[in-house]
């Protein structure tokens, strides 16, 4: 479905994954985030239409089902994000794919206990989970070749910023499902859009919007 970032801790790959240019690096990072980006609204539309009834479709905003990386210090308005400089945009993209691995994975497996729920739904989470942690890794080496240092310590899964109960109630299980897919699906655009106004400013620094 993509270019593999061939960035996994297998022997001798990770070494492929810093021999590649930094341009191209940055190319196939930001061809991930598409990917995942456009995978996750599939995923979050085919779960809205069969499994949320359309009177609780808008609910997720409000209060009780707020996103889990809302506590992150991560730029939201687009001042903040012209404003900050590119090691917190990589820093950010970092911050929240490693936020996201955790919840994605318990995503497959509460989906797994719906009756109905499709095998396309379930190999698309399964699919962007996996992605996910390609991405990792190339923003890992990407910000290793570009700021030519290590990452900052994130410790958001440690700190208990993902939290669920057991067995909760099957239409509050829906709604936090649908919550955890709406969220990813909007923090998933914000990695496309911090990687994208990146590599602009490896081009044309000063017209970037």
């Amino acid at each position: 479905m993509s270019i593999p970032l061939d960035c996994k801790e297998e022997q001798g790959s990770l070494s492929r994954c810093l021999s590649i240019s930094q341009e191209k690096l940055l190319d196939r990072v930001i061809q991930h985030a598409e990917l995942i980006y456009r995978v996750s609204e599939e995923s979050c539309s085919m779960f809205e239409e069969m499994f949320v009834p359309s009177p609780l479709r808008l609910q997720r905003n409000q209060a009780g089902y707020a996103c889990i990386t809302k506590a992150l210090p991560i730029p939201s308005s687009k001042s903040e994000i012209q404003q900050i400089s590119d090691k917190w945009l990589l820093h950010s993209v970092l911050m929240l794919v490693q936020s996201w691995i955790e919840p994605l994975v318990y995503l497959q497996t509460t989906l797994d206990r719906y009756d109905d729920a499709p095998d396309m739904l379930l190999n698309k989470t399964k699919w962007v989970s996996e992605k996910l942690i390609s991405l990792e890794q190339g923003v890992v080496v990407l910000i290793k070749k570009m700021l030519d240092e290590g990452t900052l310590t994130t410790t958001n899964s440690e700190q208990g910023i993902f939290q669920y109960d057991v067995q909760p109630e099957m239409l509050e299980s829906v709604m936090r499902d649908y919550t955890l897919l709406s969220c990813f699906k909007k923090d998933a655009h914000k990695m496309e859009t911090f990687l994208k106004l990146l590599k602009c400013r490896q081009t044309d620094k000063y017209n970037c919007a």
